[in-house]
């Protein structure tokens, strides 16, 4: 295994979160300290011409605010919601984008002739939050993070996992439930169907469709579109009993989920962002309990730790930034 120390010089790195809302750019040290960046709107269902030279631009506004050039920086790391095809250089399906086996790589090279690097932007998260973030403790972790989807990373000796071909990880679709709720990529029973923020929402629509005796029903006024995750941790801290029920559901799920995880790759620390991960002991105390129950020889060799993550939205930025040196 190869330390940190050995991995890092003395220079500063660049990299480039692309989401289907905004794009950012940031440099950081070589203590993976955020120095300077800068955002711009994404505008997903542009051409994506204009969306490449505005992803060009704001990587180079950010360089510029570290007082750099960018073609001075060793590579340009990007991190983006689809799995890129290392041997043919395409973006096999970017959803948000309607980019499916996408040569981007060419419209970049329009612009920079510097190496460029592209990855799953889950897969940058986890290598962020390992490095720099929740995980630094570890060399070992999976990431998962709980939004409206369910999308995951994995890190191995300090390195990013995504199988032979580059694609795999695909955390939030793994089965959970033969033949299950339908999810979003078609399928059937995924993890992402019961295990996402939106499946939390759902779980609570549907418990108040048969007992309204809810505060949460107070608060949404009745209108069962208007809740939200928050919503439903914060009934759950007030002991509201249907809220309760569906948080001790969803922990089930996702504990059913991580015992998985678990069992196949044994890591060191699972690291949970989102938007859910901000609900604090409520669900963290539930998961752990629920997921030592669950998992493969838990009782004789225990359970990894599950730890919320620390790094927000930055935590894409610098897996991005750090792809040449950790992949």
């Amino acid at each position: 295994m190869l330390e940190l120390e050995q991995k890092v010089g003395n220079y500063m790195y660049i990299g480039l979160d692309l989401g289907g809302t905004n794009m950012t750019a940031a440099v950081i040290d070589d203590q993976f300290n955020i120095i300077s960046r800068a955002t711009k709107s994404t505008l997903a269902k542009r051409p994506h011409d204009l969306i490449i030279k505005d992803m060009y631009d704001v990587t180079c506004e950010a360089a510029t605010k570290a007082g750099r050039n960018i073609e001075s920086f060793e590579t340009w790391g990007i991190g983006m919601p689809s799995y890129v095809n290392q041997e043919t250089k395409k973006v096999v399906h970017a959803n948000n984008f309607g980019w499916i086996n996408f040569p981007i790589f060419d419209y970049l090279e329009k612009y920079t002739k510097m190496p460029i690097i592209i990855e799953n932007d889950a897969n940058c998260a986890a290598l962020g939050e390992t490095i720099a973030g929740a995980g630094k403790a570890y060399h070992n972790t999976i990431m998962i993070t709980i939004g409206t989807g369910l999308g995951g990373g994995i890190v191995i000796e300090d390195l990013i996992y995504s199988g032979a071909d580059g694609m795999g990880a695909e955390l939030g679709h793994t089965k959970l439930v033969y033949d299950g709720t339908r999810c979003s990529c078609g399928q059937k029973g995924c993890v992402e169907s019961y295990c996402s923020a939106t499946a939390l929402i759902r779980q609570m629509q549907e418990a108040l469709a048969y007992d309204k005796d809810s505060i949460v029903w107070d608060w949404c006024e009745g209108d069962l579109v208007k809740i939200d995750g928050r919503m439903i941790f914060d009934a759950a801290n007030e002991k509201d009993y249907v809220a309760t029920k569906v948080v001790n559901q969803f922990c089930d799920y996702l504990s059913g989920a991580l015992s998985t995880y678990i069992t196949i790759f044994r890591p060191e620390a699972i690291i949970i962002g989102g938007g859910v991960a901000n609900a604090g002991d409520i669900l963290f105390d539930r998961l752990r309990e629920k997921t030592i129950i669950n998992t493969f020889a838990a009782s004789e060799i225990g359970i990894p730790q599950i730890l919320p993550a620390k790094l927000g939205n930055d935590a894409g930025i610098i897996g991005a930034a750090l792809l040449k040196k950790f992949r």
